[in-house]
């Protein structure tokens, strides 16, 4: 990932659920740039991120074993714009789990308040096949590792997660 459009992870339950959070803020160079004049996040960079936290989760739930990549945005619906000074908060869904493919339902609330919903569906491919292999294993540890995934991450059965090596993609 180039850019991160999420700051932490705050749930990670692994194979079923994903919280982050992402705060807007007037420091950001694209909210000047978007609507000159009116300060907000862009719809597409809310997606994006509701995407970052779904494709987390589902390679994660594959063991980071194949590639994931989004490949439709099935449907998504905005009910307000994101302003500085908000915190969105996304939620992830597995909706379906297969072994071509992946459906997340994803949610951005601000305050409480439903932002955003989407039905995102992720393909899964082997690195090399169709794509080139998309991240280094050590670039992805550290990804996970500033995003704060393994202080809240944890199994099925409730049980923390512990940190990945920086062999987890092969």
């Amino acid at each position: 990932m180039r850019w991160f459009w999420i700051d932490c992870f705050t749930e990670f339950a692994r194979r079923r659920r994903a919280c982050a959070i992402k705060t807007v803020t007037l420091g950001e160079e694209h909210l000047h740039d978007h609507f000159p004049g009116a300060a907000m996040m862009p719809n597409t960079l809310v997606l994006e991120g509701m995407a970052q936290t779904a494709g987390l989760l589902v390679a994660d739930a594959l063991d980071f074993k194949l590639q994931v990549v989004l490949a439709k945005v099935s449907s998504v619906d905005f009910a307000f714009e994101a302003l500085p000074g908000d915190t969105l908060e996304y939620t992830a869904d597995i909706v379906e789990i297969s072994s071509s493919g992946s459906l997340v339902r994803v949610t951005s609330r601000v305050a409480g308040r439903e932002q955003a919903t989407a039905d995102l569906y992720f393909g899964h491919m082997e690195a090399g096949t169709v794509i080139p292999k998309l991240f280094k294993d050590e670039e992805m540890v550290h990804w996970l590792d500033a995003l704060r995934i393994f202080e809240v991450a944890v199994d099925e059965a409730g049980n923390r997660i512990p940190r990945r090596s920086s062999t987890i993609v092969s």
